[in-house]
Protein backbone atom coordinates (compact mmCIF):
# COMPACT_ATOMS: atom_id res chain seq x y z
CA UNK A 1 0.00 0.00 0.00
CA UNK A 2 1.15 3.56 -1.03
CA UNK A 3 1.09 6.38 1.23
CA UNK A 4 -1.01 9.57 -0.49
CA UNK A 5 1.33 12.89 0.24
CA UNK A 6 -0.83 15.70 1.77
CA UNK A 7 -0.96 18.17 -0.34
CA UNK A 8 1.29 21.27 -0.69
CA UNK A 9 0.83 24.82 -0.86
CA UNK A 10 0.90 24.89 -4.21
CA UNK A 11 -1.53 22.16 -4.93
CA UNK A 12 -4.24 23.59 -2.84
CA UNK A 13 -3.32 27.09 -4.84
CA UNK A 14 -3.71 25.09 -8.74
CA UNK A 15 -6.53 23.76 -7.27
CA UNK A 16 -8.04 27.11 -6.63
CA UNK A 17 -6.71 28.59 -9.39
CA UNK A 18 -10.15 27.30 -11.99
CA UNK A 19 -12.78 29.35 -12.03
CA UNK A 20 -14.99 27.20 -11.66
CA UNK A 21 -13.57 25.31 -8.59
CA UNK A 22 -13.07 28.73 -6.99
CA UNK A 23 -16.97 29.20 -7.61
CA UNK A 24 -17.81 25.84 -5.91
CA UNK A 25 -15.53 26.86 -2.83
CA UNK A 26 -17.44 30.16 -2.44
CA UNK A 27 -20.71 28.19 -2.78
CA UNK A 28 -20.01 26.10 -0.51
CA UNK A 29 -18.55 28.68 1.79
CA UNK A 30 -22.19 29.36 2.51
CA UNK A 31 -22.81 25.75 3.93
CA UNK A 32 -23.39 22.03 2.66
CA UNK A 33 -24.60 21.09 -1.01
CA UNK A 34 -25.03 18.07 -2.40
CA UNK A 35 -24.30 17.80 -6.51
CA UNK A 36 -27.52 18.35 -7.61
CA UNK A 37 -27.74 22.05 -6.28
CA UNK A 38 -24.32 22.95 -7.01
CA UNK A 39 -25.26 22.11 -10.90
CA UNK A 40 -27.97 24.64 -10.37
CA UNK A 41 -26.26 27.07 -9.45
CA UNK A 42 -23.30 26.83 -11.75
CA UNK A 43 -25.81 25.79 -14.25
CA UNK A 44 -23.11 23.10 -15.43
CA UNK A 45 -23.86 19.11 -16.65
CA UNK A 46 -22.88 16.73 -13.10
CA UNK A 47 -20.07 15.30 -14.40
CA UNK A 48 -18.37 18.83 -15.22
CA UNK A 49 -19.19 19.68 -11.06
CA UNK A 50 -18.16 16.40 -9.93
CA UNK A 51 -14.29 16.52 -11.92
CA UNK A 52 -14.40 19.60 -10.29
CA UNK A 53 -15.23 18.66 -6.46
CA UNK A 54 -12.79 15.73 -7.11
CA UNK A 55 -10.06 18.06 -7.42
CA UNK A 56 -10.74 20.43 -4.16
CA UNK A 57 -11.46 16.99 -2.11
CA UNK A 58 -7.99 15.85 -3.24
CA UNK A 59 -6.51 19.18 -2.42
CA UNK A 60 -8.32 18.08 0.94
CA UNK A 61 -10.64 21.49 0.40
CA UNK A 62 -13.95 19.21 0.86
CA UNK A 63 -15.35 16.65 2.03
CA UNK A 64 -18.21 14.58 1.55
CA UNK A 65 -20.77 12.17 2.76
CA UNK A 66 -23.14 10.22 1.04
CA UNK A 67 -27.01 10.21 1.96
CA UNK A 68 -29.33 8.29 0.45
CA UNK A 69 -28.36 8.29 -3.47
CA UNK A 70 -27.04 12.20 -3.22
CA UNK A 71 -23.71 13.20 -2.24
CA UNK A 72 -23.33 16.23 0.07
CA UNK A 73 -20.61 18.20 0.10
CA UNK A 74 -18.61 20.54 2.80
CA UNK A 75 -15.56 22.76 3.44
CA UNK A 76 -12.98 21.80 5.25
CA UNK A 77 -12.40 25.39 7.05
CA UNK A 78 -9.09 24.80 9.14
CA UNK A 79 -7.51 24.20 5.41
CA UNK A 80 -8.56 27.20 3.97
CA UNK A 81 -7.34 29.31 7.20
CA UNK A 82 -4.00 27.98 7.19
CA UNK A 83 -3.20 27.86 3.41
CA UNK A 84 -1.99 31.27 3.47
CA UNK A 85 0.15 30.49 6.57
CA UNK A 86 1.73 27.44 4.69
CA UNK A 87 2.00 29.73 1.67
CA UNK A 88 4.26 32.54 3.65
CA UNK A 89 6.24 29.80 5.16
CA UNK A 90 6.94 28.28 1.90
CA UNK A 91 7.92 31.47 0.44
CA UNK A 92 9.94 32.22 3.64
CA UNK A 93 11.70 30.00 4.63
CA UNK A 94 15.04 30.31 5.74
CA UNK A 95 15.12 34.05 4.29
CA UNK A 96 16.48 36.46 6.86
CA UNK A 97 16.55 39.05 3.73
CA UNK A 98 13.39 40.14 5.47
CA UNK A 99 14.81 41.78 8.30
CA UNK A 100 19.06 42.17 7.31
CA UNK A 101 20.74 42.55 3.85
CA UNK A 102 24.55 42.72 4.12
CA UNK A 103 25.06 43.78 0.59
CA UNK A 104 22.46 46.88 0.56
CA UNK A 105 23.22 49.19 -2.57
CA UNK A 106 21.98 52.16 -0.13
Amino acid sequence: MTAVAAPTALDQLKALSHEIRFSLVRHLAQGEYCVCDLEALLDLPQSKVSYHLGILREAEFIQSEQRGKNVYYRLIHPTLYQLGGRLLTDLFEGNDALTHQNNSIC
